[in-house]
Formats: structure tokens, sequence, C-alpha cells
């Protein structure tokens, strides 16, 4: 295993800060990088993706649990001491300098699965999380995501029926996915440090439900969630045969979209999918 410096010192070496615009927060803390690395289980062999490594901390515990990583980094000023932590793990480590939401990141494995780990930038990381579990297609190429957010998003992610945090993106992580919340990650560990708590999500792929269309569950849940405090009846009058669907399914109008579960939306879509 390479001997490798502190990263606050690899940080100082290359005159490294964090910033505001690229919602950039370093962590320093190894043992809780390779907490985060173990998460998923063995990654021995295994290609992982990992999106803004920043200067590589977490990239530190993923070589060192002998993954083979694809990172996927914007900021240049990173680039130097990400090809540095190359150098010292010859043929695990692949740097991509680009913007990861304008990057198909299958195509970068082949046919190869993938896991996917990242303290992932505040400022990006919903839109990129919706995107690896949007689309028709399914079951996905990756095998698992393991993803830092703010532990409020985190809490909306894992959230249940009847609850303020229950929204489009409880029903989008849970309909033919597992999400759970690993381990919270106080603010301090950070540098510098969040206005708020964060927290590592875990998501697993399970089997999607037959007969539905990913769209059409997209579409029942924005309508439904958009006017999320009035009736079914007043959401959903705007999406053709949302009504009709519900009193098919025996579903009342008159309850509001956080008091339906997951499997109530997928019935819907279902109706509306035929």
């Amino acid at each position: 295993m390479p001997d490798l410096p502190p990263l606050r010192e690899v940080i100082n070496a290359h005159g490294l800060f964090a910033t505001k615009a690229l919602g950039q927060n370093f962590l320093f803390d190894e043992q809780l990088l390779k907490r985060i690395a173990a998460v998923p289980g063995t990654l021995r062999g295994k290609n992982v993706l990992e999106v803004g490594p920043g200067p590589g901390g977490l990239t530190r515990a993923l070589l060192r649990a002998g993954a083979k990583v694809t990172a996927i980094e914007m900021d240049k000023r990173c680039m130097a001491p990400l090809a540095e932590l190359g150098e010292a793990f010859p043929g695990q480590l692949t740097v991509i300098e680009g913007d990861a939401l304008k990057i198909d990141h299958a195509s970068l494995f082949g046919d190869e699965p993938y896991a996917i780990l990242a303290n992932l930038p505040y400022n990006v990381g919903t839109a990129l999380f919706t995107g690896w579990l949007s689309g028709e297609a399914w079951p996905p190429r990756w095998t698992s995501l393991t993803l830092m957010f703010q532990l409020e998003v985190a809490e909306r992610i894992v959230a249940g029926t009847d609850s303020d945090a229950f929204g489009r993106l409880a029903v989008l992580s849970q309909w033919r996915a597992k999400p759970k919340i690993a381990m919270k990650v106080h603010r301090s560990a950070f540098t510098p440090p969040p206005k708020v708590m964060s927290a590592i999500i875990h998501v697993t792929p399970e089997d999607m439900p037959e007969g539905v269309s990913a769209r059409m569950l997209e579409r029942v849940t924005e309508a439904a969630f958009g006017q999320r405090r009035k009736m079914l009846r007043q959401s959903l009058k705007g999406l053709p045969g949302a009504l009709a669907a519900l009193e098919t399914l025996g579903i009342d109008a008159a309850r509001r979209a956080e008091t339906l579960s997951v499997a109530e939306f997928v019935s819907i879509a279902r109706v509306l999918s035929a």
C-alpha cells in the first residue's frame, strides 16, 4: 500500500481551497472516508464511478479498497493531486476532466457493471441523483449508489407516506430501488464546515413493477406534488385520465399527495400507462 502524505499537506502543497461556486467541502478524516468506501461492501477489482473527487480524499479510500476508479472532476486545480494518486496506484485510477451532468456515465464502463460513490458537490447532487434513477431502462448498469447529501435531502429520499419530507424524490427513489441512510456526518467533519448536517445515502436497485412507464410515474408525481396542499381532484385534473384512474383504483380524490403510498402512485401510473 503506497505511503501517502496527509491530505492536508497535499492541499497546502497545491494551494487548494474549497470554492462555494463548485459546492465544494473537503473531507480530511481518513477513518471516516474508509467507512464511506466500505458501505457498498467489497470493492476489490470492481469498477467505481466517483463524481467530484476534488483533491482525492474519498478517492484514496476507494483505491486502498482495491477499486478501479473512474473519477469525473471539473476543477482544473485538482488535476495535479489526482494525477499523483494515479501514479501511486498504477492502473487503478482514470480521471476525466469535465462536467458530470454532460457525460454518459454508463458509456465509460462499456458493458461492465459499476458502483457509484461520491461526496457529491451540493449544487449538482440532486440533479445527478435523479438522473441515475430516471429513465425506462432498468435495472441500471450501476449496482449501487453511495452518496453524500445534506441531511435534509437524505431524509426526503427515504421519507415515508404522511410525512412532510415525503414527495417526488421519495417516490422516484423507492418505486424500483431501496434507499437507506447509511450514516450521518457532522458538519465539523468538513473543511470548510457547511451550515447543515450531512448523510450518506446507499441505494440498491430492485425489480421494476410491470406495466409502468417511468415517464408516466414522473408526470403523475409532478402533478400531484406540484400542488401538494391541494386535494388530488385539483392537483391531478390537468393530467388526462388521472381522475378516472383514481376512481378505477378506489382512491379517494379528496386525499392529498403526501397521504398516498409509493405503491398507490405506481398503481395510478400503471393505469395511465396502459
